[in-house]
């Protein structure tokens, strides 16, 4: 297993019916988040977000025409405990580039195997209240609906 250097990307991945996606962790069925991912070496954050959006939900937006927007905002928050092993030595607080994706309302959705149990598309409120991380959550709050 590569270690991973402490950045990622967060993709807020909501349709055209204002329904927000959050997959459940295979590792932790507590835990619901939108898509996530490490940045590989020399791969660019914006790179990132397309490669993890197809990798867990099989979404491909290029393929679909489809622009992950880049919010332009980082958030910062400390490694889980039990994922630090995952992590180069020394790695406790991660930087997260922010997206989102705006998906056809019937988007279909084919989780990653052993990464994710299932997935939700849920109202914006509820996906907020929903996701495991406090970051997530304000991520799904912070998209303009029409």
């Amino acid at each position: 297993m590569t270690l991973r250097h402490p950045h990622s990307v967060l993709v807020i991945i909501y349709n055209s019916h204002n329904e927000f996606l959050l997959l459940q962790r295979a590792d932790d069925p507590d835990f619901w988040q939108s898509v996530t991912g490490g940045i590989d070496p020399g791969e660019a954050p914006i790179e990132t977000a397309y490669r993890e959006l197809l990798e867990e939900t099989g979404i491909d937006a290029k393929a679909l025409g489809l622009t992950i927007n880049d919010h332009q905002k980082c958030n910062q928050y400390t490694i889980r405990e039990q994922w630090r092993h995952r992590y180069i030595a020394g790695a406790n607080v991660n930087t997260e580039y922010v997206f989102s994706v705006c998906v056809p309302k019937n988007c279909d959705v084919q989780l990653a195997p052993g990464e994710h149990l299932a997935y939700r598309w849920l109202a914006q409120q509820h996906a907020a209240e929903q996701a495991w991380s406090s970051s997530n959550s304000q991520e799904i709050l912070s998209i303009k609906l029409a």
